[in-house]
């Protein structure tokens, strides 16, 4: 099953189109070889599905070369089944991305499509890197063309709104990377395979996890590191809305649970509750702040807020049912929103309006476009049967077993969800058509090419919701892998539930019998 670096072509494939891309001087040839490249990634990114091996839940298709030797650093790729969907996401999402722009984008698309194809080299790498310096060289890099798609194709605030974007997540990063020379200082190396069995000592495994917790926190983002993105998604342009939701806040998540759960444990144990608390304040705070936005953009910016909540409060119940789902649910995130924003641009590039009462009965007039509205908003609701609900059940299950309080308050963020959702579908399809320029005659519906680009999203939220266990067969290893590194830290910090109860009328009756008990 191994193909000699795999991951390597896959990576930097995008970044060899993108220098294609930008040399060529014909625009249709740059739209073609941008749109190519990206589906032969794809494509590429496929066989790591089908030569995987469900029974290892290390990490497969590895590659390691000495890269700066004398200073430790090595060239290391490898994934597993945490990091296996979170590449085919990126592979998945970036076509979509990439046509539509070739559709709508007009102004400079040669570098526009070159940013996008170097922005997925930067993803890809942040997922399969093994280095703590590989991971950091390829979660900065991302930066780069994300802040020059807002700033030079976004919206009248495009500078704010990307320099606020470019400020956060740099300033995290910085305490990251002096965190990552740390960890160097203590252990003597910087690879995520070594640092699994090096323990790491001291008050760096509390500062240590501060630092690299914020620097994904920002990136996720958490409560209340979260004001960066409704500005960030509103000014962007749609195809790096898509991206930015489906794929880049996901570094966040990946990286906390790739990195700052596994490299400090007994942090991890020690924060867990305060970061699930956060996650809690997200869910119910993102969802209010949704329901009174009237910009449809800003609310599903504002759901992301929400749904990442989720993401990060199945993590930190570092059970099987929480993380599983945890992985999963950044998948279901990834393709919800993803296509959340894709309806919403495909819907502004024909009435140049975001605003939701300028709508209003548009199931008369564009009843495709309404009927795949309709699915996607059920997806991100959670509906049983399709993507969301399989998420947030196991979620939901793991944290119940971590703390009853944070599955409830969770639940509730479920209804919320549903509210401002449907409120949103009801104020765009549902009602009369008053406004002329909503009827068929002046907003046509969508068209092939268009249509196209939500089939394989639909299919693919039946297809998880139906058979979830095609995924979670190669998630379950690896996280039960995860797991089971950090049980000794959880033995000691957290209470055995099942362990017997002891009661002084059991001392006074038979005290060799509650020696015993106190022993279990």
């Amino acid at each position: 099953m191994v193909i000699p670096n795999l991951l390597s072509f896959i990576t930097f494939l995008p970044l060899l189109g993108a220098l294609v891309v930008a040399m060529i001087g014909d625009e249709a040839g740059k739209k073609q070889i941008a749109l190519g490249t990206t589906l032969v990634t794809f494509v590429a990114s496929l066989s790591l599905w089908f030569l995987w091996d469900d029974s290892v839940a290390g990490m497969q298709f590895l590659e390691d070369y000495a890269w700066f030797a004398e200073f430790g650093l090595r060239y290391t790729l490898g994934v597993d089944g945490i990091s296996l969907f979170l590449v085919l996401l990126t592979t998945f999402l970036m076509p979509i991305a990439v046509y539509f722009s070739t559709l709508y984008v007009k102004e400079d698309i040669g570098l526009y499509l070159a940013m996008m194809l170097v922005l997925e080299t930067a993803m890809i790498g942040v997922f399969v890197a093994l280095d703590l310096v590989l991971f950091f060289v390829f979660f900065e890099f991302s930066l780069i063309p994300m802040y020059l798609l807002i700033g030079r194709w976004g919206g009248a605030q495009r500078v704010y709104a990307a320099l606020k974007f470019f400020l956060y997540t740099f300033a995290g990063s910085a305490l990251m990377f002096i965190a990552i020379l740390a960890v160097y200082w203590q252990t003597g190396t910087f690879s995520l395979l070594e640092l699994q069995n090096t323990p790491i000592q001291g008050a760096l495994q509390t500062w240590g996890f501060l630092a690299f917790a914020l620097a994904f926190a920002i990136k996720i983002p958490l409560f209340p590191f979260h004001t960066w993105l409704p500005d960030a998604h509103v000014q962007a342009p749609t195809a790096g809305s898509i991206i930015l939701a489906g794929v880049l806040l996901k570094m966040g998540t990946y990286g906390y649970l790739r990195l700052a759960m596994p490299l400090f444990p007994e942090a991890a144990v020690q924060f867990g509750p305060w970061v699930a608390g956060l996650a809690v304040v997200g869910i119910i705070y993102g969802a209010l702040l949704a329901l009174v936005q009237k910009d449809i953009k800003s609310l599903v910016a504002y759901s992301s807020v929400a749904h990442l909540g989720y993401v990060m409060l199945g993590v930190v119940t570092l059970n099987e049912q929480g993380i599983s789902g945890a992985v999963l649910q950044m998948v279901n995130h990834g393709l919800s929103t993803g296509a959340l924003f894709l309806m919403v641009g495909l819907l502004y590039e024909r009435r140049h309006t975001r605003m939701m009462d300028e709508f209003g009965g548009l199931w008369k007039s564009v009843p495709i476009f309404c009927g795949f509205f309709l699915v996607v908003v059920m997806s991100s609701v959670g509906l049983p049967g399709l993507n969301g609900f399989v998420g947030e059940f196991t979620i939901l299950l793991g944290a119940f077993v971590y703390q009853p309080v944070f599955a409830v308050l969770g639940a509730f963020g479920v209804i919320l969800a549903a509210w401002y959702l449907l409120t949103a579908f009801r104020k765009l399809a549902q009602g009369p058509l008053t406004n002329p320029a909503n009827e068929a005659a002046n907003l046509p519906d969508l068209r092939g090419g268009e249509i196209a680009m939500l089939v394989p999203l639909v299919l693919l939220f039946f297809l998880i919701g139906l058979f979830p266990n095609l995924f979670l067969s190669k998630i379950n290893p690896s996280v039960a892998q995860l797991v089971n590194r950090t049980a000794v830290v959880r033995s000691i910090e957290m209470p055995d539930l099942s362990a017997p109860r002891l009661s002084l009328t059991d001392a006074a009756q038979s005290p060799s019998a509650f020696a015993a008990k106190v022993e279990r």
